[in-house]
């Protein structure tokens, strides 16, 4: 989504309302793959504040990542904000201000839009907050029923001495 800044760029207190939608590659990030079933729409706004132009957006759309226990494919509804400073690169900006460079009088935001989502990413989704997830031993989804393996856990230190104990039943 390419964004022409043109018409405030000299004006202070100048705004543009933006409405659009961005195409999000699939990303794997953090070991996490998340797939965008759909554009994330972007909604908001871009202002000159006389430093700079400020990008306020919210960010909405769907995407289906894994559940983290059972590792079934989830639809999960994503809404995130962006606020960032942006200024022409003509040299007089610091690379130490927080500030993204543009060239020209267009903004690209589909880099900004991405790089935003995986700021606000979470770590780890679930299909429900009771999902009893995989069997350790066999790999079963323990959501569809019990696998019939043992659940106790043994300390593989002391795994010998069960084993005899066993045998001497």
């Amino acid at each position: 989504m390419t964004i022409d800044v043109s018409t405030i760029l000299k004006e202070l207190g100048g705004k543009i309302d933006i409405n659009g939608d961005v195409e999000m590659s699939d990303t794997d990030f953090l070991g996490e793959m998340y797939h965008f079933n759909e554009p994330v729409k972007v909604s908001g706004s871009v202002s000159n504040n006389g430093k700079s132009l400020i990008l306020k957006a919210n960010c909405t759309g769907h995407m289906t990542t894994q559940c983290a226990r059972c590792m079934k494919d989830i639809v999960v509804d994503i809404d995130f904000d962006i606020d960032e400073n942006l200024a022409q690169d003509d040299g007089s900006v610091s690379s130490d201000d927080d500030v993204i460079l543009f060239e020209d009088v267009k903004i690209d935001i589909d880099d900004i839009v991405a790089n935003n989502f995986l700021m606000n990413v979470e770590g780890k989704y679930l299909c429900s907050e009771d999902c009893k997830g995989l069997c350790q031993h066999c790999g079963a989804d323990l959501n569809e029923g019990d696998c019939g393996c043992s659940q106790e856990n043994i300390d593989p230190r002391w795994a010998a001495l069960v084993d005899i104990m066993e045998k001497d039943k």
